[in-house]
């Protein structure tokens, strides 16, 4: 699963905001579909210029992701790179696609039901779920005793610089 980070969390709300509030989604187009949108979120590119992007090789993102090679010089690559960069993974990107990572769907409320990977508002609760449960982890692995110290120690070398 994604780094466990406060940008990756951010862009997964931002991205869950966005669908919510109306940016258009289909499914079936390579950059208006669900790693679409996060890849508009990452890369600012327009949903025309990652369909474009995909076009250059054939396939879903599913297919895309498995032929993906860093060295290829393809467009949709290039986009992928920024997405793995910023702390995803392949999988990540395949099971958002599909809705199917088992730890967010297992961390999903009781009441949400069997999602639907292309269902616009089974995808703002996959991803609102998932950047919930990358918080909790975040929340999980502080700890306030190492911060205080590390504060004072910081603290301490400031004073003697």
């Amino acid at each position: 699963m994604a780094r466990t980070s406060i940008k990756i969390i951010g862009l997964l709300r931002d991205t869950a905001d966005r669908l919510q509030h109306g940016a258009p989604y289909q499914w079936g187009h390579m950059g208006s579909c669900n790693c679409g949108h996060l890849a508009q979120t990452i890369t600012k590119y327009s949903k025309g210029a990652i369909h474009e992007a995909a076009m250059t090789r054939h396939g879903d993102w599913a297919e895309q992701l498995r032929e993906y090679c860093p060295q290829s010089g393809l467009p949709l690559d290039a986009v992928i790179d920024k997405m793995l960069e910023t702390g995803f993974t392949r999988e990540d990107l395949s099971h958002l696609e599909r809705l199917s990572d088992q730890h967010i769907l297992n961390y999903l409320p009781p009441n949400a039901g069997f999602l639907k990977h292309n269902v616009r508002d089974d995808v703002v609760l996959y991803l609102h779920t998932w950047a919930d449960l990358l918080e909790k982890q975040l929340l999980e692995s502080i700890s306030l005793h190492k911060l205080q110290k590390e504060a004072v120690l910081n603290k301490i070398a400031i004073l003697d610089a």
